[in-house]
């Protein structure tokens, strides 16, 4: 077991160096900071004296290893907008993308586990053909064009929920369903195809066979390892929504990560992106992870390092 985490661990370390490597590139692809920073008509000995105050005057590959140098330690510089330490920049704003992404998973999961459930057990009746385009509907439907719906609808028209912002617990239920929403139609689609394919494996007829009672079967022994692939798609959705739900968070101008990076892809500011973008590569690594070890505990056959 030694062995298989000593290698997961390093495969771990590869992707986000990986990651954060394709984003450093990407940054410097997007135009100079120094222009943006500084107002139009300014001398170019200015602009040129601000480039060598943030170290853009220095060759690419000086500048990409002080930038894995600093990131080793969690340090991305200063924000060029703010002034202040970017991965603080970044700290700050993750509080709210993780209420909103424990919330919306909350929904979704339980949503999605009562109607996958559902269409398995009436597979072939009424109930699953509705359940089922319902599922299909909510994958298809965009998130940011729901979203803008529910602010029409309930927002202005009913004025029951802010529109957006951040103003206490009323302002997170439209963002929660937006998201939820998508998230229950992806989990009601994968639980009912596992529940199938688990219901016609052999141990179920066994269980059948002898004697043992219906609701019994479905909970305890079906459920259950159907449930496997579900863990894994809620550990991605987990991890996407921890990064941040960029067009769900500018839609409802919710104080996120996501909507953090947009606007920092826009005024350029380089240390803000590399801080976000580390972050959310080291949680969609890190649940990616923890993932692996939960197999084991849904299903005893699973075996780490096999």
């Amino acid at each position: 077991m030694s062995r298989y985490f000593l290698i997961r661990i390093g495969q771990s370390l590869l992707a986000i160096w990986g990651i954060v490597t394709i984003v450093f590139v990407v940054t410097r692809m997007l135009g100079d900071p120094a222009v943006l920073l500084l107002p139009l008509g300014t001398p170019d000995s200015q602009i040129q004296e601000l480039r060598s105050s943030l170290g853009l005057e220095r060759p690419m590959i000086v500048q990409y290893l002080d930038f894995l140098r600093h990131a080793a330690v969690g340090d991305f510089g200063l924000s060029y907008q703010s002034f202040r330490p970017a991965m603080e920049v970044v700290l700050e704003r993750m509080p709210a993308t993780a209420i909103l992404t424990a919330s919306s998973l909350a929904l979704g999961a339980v949503l999605g586990a009562a109607t996958g459930f559902a269409a398995a057990l009436a597979r072939g009746r009424f109930l699953e053909f509705v359940v089922m385009c319902l599922a299909l509907a909510g994958q298809a439907t965009p998130v940011f064009w729901l979203g803008i719906l529910l602010v029409l609808f309930f927002a202005v028209e009913l004025g029951w929920f802010p529109t957006g912002g951040w103003d206490g617990p009323a302002s997170l239920v439209l963002p929660t369903m937006a998201l939820g929403i998508f998230v229950a139609a992806n989990i009601t689609r994968l639980f009912r195809s596992s529940m199938i394919e688990t219901l016609s494996e052999d141990y179920i007829r066994t269980a059948r066979a002898k004697g043992l009672m219906p609701r019994t079967i479905f909970m305890v022994h079906a459920a259950r390892n159907a449930l496997i692939p579900v863990v894994t798609m809620l550990a991605l959705l987990a991890a996407e929504l921890l990064g941040g739900s960029a067009v769900t968070e500018t839609v409802f101008s919710w104080p996120g990560v996501g909507r953090l990076l947009v606007q920092a892809i826009d005024s350029k500011d380089f240390p803000v992106i590399q801080a976000g973008v580390f972050l959310i590569a080291t949680i969609f690594v890190g649940v990616n992870f923890l993932v692996d070890l939960l197999y084991t505990l849904l299903d005893p056959r699973i075996r780490l390092g096999r």
